[in-house]
């Protein structure tokens, strides 16, 4: 089941995020999130979770026949959390996030860390211009020639890795937390693809402009 979750960060419309939006089995909106599927998706969440403090009357409103799951204020883990462990609790195969960056950037940083929390389920960031994820062993790139793809350690140390179709490539080689050694690759082929022995991998796909 793809379940696809809207985040209260920045967003604007867009086509491909609104198709994403529109075919998920299931949507979820993290608290402000909710204002966001208002504003630019057109179509309103199946449930609606976290404190609700960034939520307006008119998106409640709207969100009427939406599933509410409040949270006090007060709380252990973020909105988005919330929403990632219910999204895996109601039996999601795989996730995708939407406007999990921009605004405060703690809270940007940590939306992307929690994409190695979630490792049992496929779990991407999706937006405009790119996309991201976090890869155990391996990983497939799709997109134009060109393209920067760049590989940032989530763990110490992500072993024997082995890149096919990109421009710098990688031949049993680690790359380590901290280093940026991995930043800023291409592709050299419509597809890609990594694999390595140990580790976790954040993947970040920039789209051409």
């Amino acid at each position: 089941m793809h379940t696809v979750i809207i985040a209260n960060g920045e967003l604007e419309e867009d086509a491909h995020l609104q198709a994403i939006w529109r075919d998920a089995d299931l949507r979820i909106a993290a608290d402000g999130g909710a204002v966001n599927a208002r504003k630019y998706l057109s179509r309103a969440p199946h449930i609606v979770i976290g404190d609700l403090d960034s939520m307006d009357d008119v998106t409640r409103a709207w969100c009427a026949q939406a599933e509410f799951i409040t949270y006090p204020r007060e709380k252990d883990k973020t909105d988005l959390e919330l929403a990632l462990d219910l999204a895996t609790q109601r039996g999601a195969t795989e996730i995708t996030i939407l406007g999990a960056l921009g605004g405060r950037f703690d809270q940007m940083i940590a939306n992307v860390f929690l994409l190695a929390k979630n490792i049992r389920v496929p779990t991407r960031l999706a937006g405009m211009e790119f996309e991201a994820w976090s890869a155990s062993n391996h990983a497939v790139i799709t997109g134009q020639i060109g393209e920067t793809v760049s590989l940032i350690p989530l763990t110490e140390r992500v072993e024997g890795i082995v890149t096919h179709a990109l421009k710098y490539p990688l031949r049993d080689e680690t790359l380590t937390f901290g280093h940026a050694r991995g930043v800023s690759n291409e592709l050299v082929a419509e597809r890609a693809e990594i694999t390595f022995t140990r580790g976790l991998l954040l993947v970040v796909h920039l789209f051409a402009k």
